[in-house]
């Protein structure tokens, strides 16, 4: 198993987090954001009921459709809302505002999901021409061209980058997805032109984060030690995983043991803690880590949690156990292929 768990859905809960909508106020669309809150909470079944019912009352159609796309994104049922998200956008007054953008991200986001290329760059392409200095449009655009066209892809990551030069979280965004599509070297000449530009601006947090993902962990030790303090836990879990990374175990739980000492607030904690202890076969310190993460208020990575949580007890041995949470976490995350074969073959033992 990686010990870092990506989830295939990571795009789609970003945008939801970045670009969720209320509505337009509780007295003219009561169903819709009733069916926006069941989105929230993952209910897409709930959520489409509000969704006919805001249709059988007549209420506001763009945002009526603009939910239904998002709860058929929820449930890998990525055709309907392409379909959804088309309605929403041929229902508008003809003015342009920002909702018109939020689709359109959805949107390339849905073509993409159902493996239609040309029509996630368009989407894309809408969203640059209706701003032209939108950098995320770019990076994302950029992010679809990579599997067809190197060239236009570096364009569109050259040019996110020349409209955000100190964005280091987009640089990190950008070298992550040219190393996964085998360009490397491309986001790594990104990193050491950043590190040469020497800008007052870059702290040393930022600095460790590159070093990190160039591979120079030493570096990357001592810029992150000094950031631990100031950073918070976006430090101490880039320590924690540098000194993972070098070999040294013991310490990098010491570093995330320390942290929550003080802090019980932080999912991603506990869950960096359970997979370096996982690393050390202590399958029961592990589970205690995913499970006290489980229980963090308001938790933003559930589904990570649930997925380790169902591998430490297969490592336990407790199949059993694991098979039933794997039925139930992919009645809630059906859309992880991951996780659809690990059910499989817990089901034989």
């Amino acid at each position: 198993m990686k010990r870092q768990r990506i989830k295939n859905t990571a795009l789609f809960a970003m945008l939801l987090a970045c670009f969720i909508l209320a509505g337009c106020g509780g007295s003219k669309t009561p169903s819709i954001d009733e069916g926006m809150k069941a989105v929230e909470a993952l209910d897409y079944g709930t959520a489409l009921e509000c969704f006919d019912q805001a249709m059988a009352d007549g209420e506001d159609l763009r945002l009526l459709y603009r939910g239904q796309g998002l709860a058929y994104m929820g449930l890998t049922q990525y055709d309907k809302a392409v379909e959804a998200f088309e309605k929403a956008l041929s229902s508008g007054n003809g003015r342009i505002d920002a909702i018109d953008y939020d689709i359109n991200y959805y949107l390339a986001t849905a073509y993409y999901k159902i493996g239609d290329i040309s029509s996630s760059i368009e989407a894309y392409s809408a969203i640059i021409d209706l701003n032209p200095k939108d950098r995320l449009a770019y990076r994302l655009r950029g992010s679809v061209r990579i599997v067809n066209d190197y060239e236009q892809a570096k364009a569109d990551f050259d040019k996110a980058i020349s409209l955000g030069k100190e964005d280091y979280n987009q640089l990190i965004d950008i070298y992550l997805v040219l190393e996964r599509n085998g360009y490397k070297e491309a986001g790594q000449e990104y990193f050491q032109t950043a590190l040469a530009s020497d800008t007052k601006s870059m702290t040393d947090y930022q600095r460790g984060r590159i070093y990190y993902y160039l591979g120079d962990y030493d570096n990357a030790r001592n810029y992150l030690e000094k950031a631990r303090k100031t950073e918070g836990y976006e430090a101490v879990l880039l320590l924690g995983q540098t000194y993972e990374e070098l070999g040294d175990f013991n310490y990098a739980v010491s570093v995330y043991s320390s942290y929550i000492e003080n802090d019980q607030t932080n999912a991603s904690v506990y869950n960096r803690l359970g997979l370096c202890r996982m690393e050390m076969k202590a399958y029961d310190e592990a589970l205690a880590a995913f499970q006290a993460g489980m229980n963090v208020e308001n938790c933003d990575i559930m589904q990570t949690l649930k997925f380790n949580e169902i591998v430490t007890y297969e490592r336990l041995g407790q199949y059993q156990t694991a098979a039933s949470l794997m039925n139930s976490y992919l009645s809630t995350y059906p859309d992880d292929e991951t996780a659809q074969r690990e059910y499989t073959f817990l089901k034989t033992r």
